[in-house]
């Protein structure tokens, strides 16, 4: 049996391997949509080792630098908290209302980075970031207090043990289905990219961001995808009684939002809040709703 010291270290390593090849199946699959061929097989690993190598001469003081070190402590510490296939982590010390809370952490340090480099295309972006997260953080507090509700725990652990026999996706479709939808807005692809919206604001939050910067983004989002995807795993799939199993359903999970990524134009930052309070939340205050009534 590991220790929990050893399940630390390796926990954020497997999220991370993952999370590369989460973003290559990510770029192939989107390729395949468009009937493009796609990038080569160690394309992501090229794009790290290319930013990390870049020099940049810019300096935004210390917050700057700080920011990074949320950005991707945040995720690292979500993955510390999600148990997986021979790992718990520290999911035993910390339940789901603490990975709500470290979600985000991400946002929050991009914000205050972004804050110090005074360019109006970066505080756009990051003021349409964080309207983005209001939007899709109802209704993902929401399937929180019914999973919770509903298991009558916010252990993760205890809440796998519970999936035994029926996975939640059963138990509670409205609360996985809002949950689901959350996550695509997470993800904040098409059509809830308005925080980068390249073609408006030359990609906002990273419009400063180059070199280090630009690669902390990237490894941030190995790390963004791999946790969306195990999250909704281990809360309405059961888990995984094996990495096979467990990553099948966590590819499955990316894979969803992504078939559906180039269907719908961007939306602009009111129609997020819009569409998000409508449906989501509609869809997990019902979901709610029949819990409440068992």
């Amino acid at each position: 049996m590991m220790t929990v010291a050893v399940q630390m270290l390796l926990m954020p390593l497997v999220a991370f391997l993952v999370g590369l090849v989460l973003v290559l199946f990510m770029r192939r699959l989107r390729a395949r949509i468009e009937r493009r061929v796609g990038p080569p097989l160690l394309q992501p690993v090229y794009d790290i080792v290319k930013l990390y190598g870049k020099r940049s001469q810019i300096s935004h003081g210390p917050m700057h630098e700080i920011s990074i070190m949320m950005v991707v402590g945040g995720v690292i510490a979500v993955v510390l908290f999600l148990p997986v296939p021979g790992m718990q982590g520290l999911a035993a010390h910390g339940d789901l209302i603490t990975l709500v809370y470290l979600l985000m952490v991400p946002s929050l340090g991009l914000a205050l980075g972004v804050g110090q480099c005074a360019n109006p295309n970066g505080s756009i972006g990051i003021s349409r970031a964080l309207t983005a997260m209001v939007g899709y953080d109802i209704p993902l507090m929401l399937v929180v207090a019914g999973v919770a509700i509903a298991y009558g725990t916010t252990s993760l652990p205890q809440i796998l043990a519970m999936q035994g026999g029926t996975w939640g996706v059963f138990q509670m479709p409205l609360l996985a289905l809002a949950m689901l939808i959350a996550t695509y807005g997470m993800l904040a692809k098409e059509p809830f990219e308005i925080y980068t919206a390249p073609a408006e604001i030359a990609t906002g939050p990273m419009v400063e961001m180059g070199g280090k910067f630009m690669g902390a983004l990237f490894v941030m989002q190995c790390f963004q995808i791999y946790t969306a995807g195990a999250l909704f795993t281990v809360l309405f799939l059961g888990g995984g009684a094996s990495w096979p199993g467990f990553l099948l359903k966590v590819f499955a999970v990316a894979a969803i939002p992504l078939t559906l990524t180039n269907l719908f134009p961007r939306y602009r930052a009111e129609r997020v809040l819009h569409w998000m309070w409508k449906w989501p939340t509609g869809i997990a205050l019902l979901g709610l709703a029949l819990i409440m009534l068992r």
